[in-house]
């Protein structure tokens, strides 16, 4: 079995913030890159302190985070997502990557 290495992001490095709205809850993203131009990590907070939708929607992008500075392509991972009968991302992690890799291509 191989292993690719995890590619670290710069300690300082420029990251965008945005909010959503997922399930009639309202985040906050904020995503940050690599320095190859990929998405690289991507952290959810729920305006909530410590609710249970903040909590889950926090860790499901930190374990996002960590697929994708394995080298997981953005797309690839949202495309994984659940959706709704409409093709609508069902989680706020699927929301905040599809407005990510639209905006950005990726």
């Amino acid at each position: 079995m191989t292993h690719n290495a995890r590619q670290r992001l710069p300690n300082r490095r420029a990251s965008i913030t945005f909010d959503i709205k997922s399930r009639d809850l309202r985040f906050t993203v904020t995503a940050s890159r690599l320095n190859n131009g990929n998405l690289g990590e991507v952290f959810i907070q729920n305006h909530k302190a410590d609710s249970t939708a903040g909590i889950m929607a926090s860790d499901a992008a930190i374990a996002a985070s960590l697929a994708l500075q394995f080298g997981c392509p953005a797309d690839v991972l949202r495309r994984a997502l659940c959706r709704d009968s409409q093709g609508g991302a069902s989680s706020p992690l699927g929301v905040a990557l599809d407005v990510i890799t639209s905006s950005s291509g990726a």
